[in-house]
């Protein structure tokens, strides 16, 4: 009974197995094996350089670089407007320069590499209210 089990379950396989798909032209192949991107190298033509933006608002600063620690509390960020008090009370100098170049458990520029002075200003005084 077992072989006949066996030969049945080998059968219906072999009935319902799907036949080889080789349908996949060269050029098919070709195209999803292209990289994804592409490099710049310097003096290249026809690059269109990038327009600069401008300076990100404070909030801006705020949601993508800030968020995820003053947003939440972690590792003792100040959050709410008592959590700020006693920073704010020695300065907006001090609380500037902590943010520039790192304190405690604030890495340098709160991550944001590409912000200005300005922006993590900005961003400060948009926390702060």
């Amino acid at each position: 009974m077992k072989k006949l089990s066996a030969a049945l379950l080998l059968l219906s396989t072999a009935a319902i197995a799907q036949p080889f798909d080789n349908s996949l032209t060269e050029e098919a192949i070709k195209k999803r094996l292209e990289p994804v991107g592409s490099v710049y190298l310097a003096g290249a033509e026809d690059i269109a350089a990038a327009a600069p933006t401008g300076p990100r608002s404070g909030e801006q600063v705020y949601q993508a670089s800030c968020f995820a620690c003053h947003g939440t509390g972690a590792l003792g960020a100040p959050k709410t407007a008592d959590d700020w008090a006693p920073r704010i009370a020695k300065g907006k100098d001090v609380l500037l320069d902590h943010a520039i170049n790192g304190f405690n458990a604030m890495p340098p520029r709160g991550t944001c590499m590409d912000c200005s002075d300005d922006e993590i200003a900005a961003a400060i005084d948009f926390m702060i209210k």
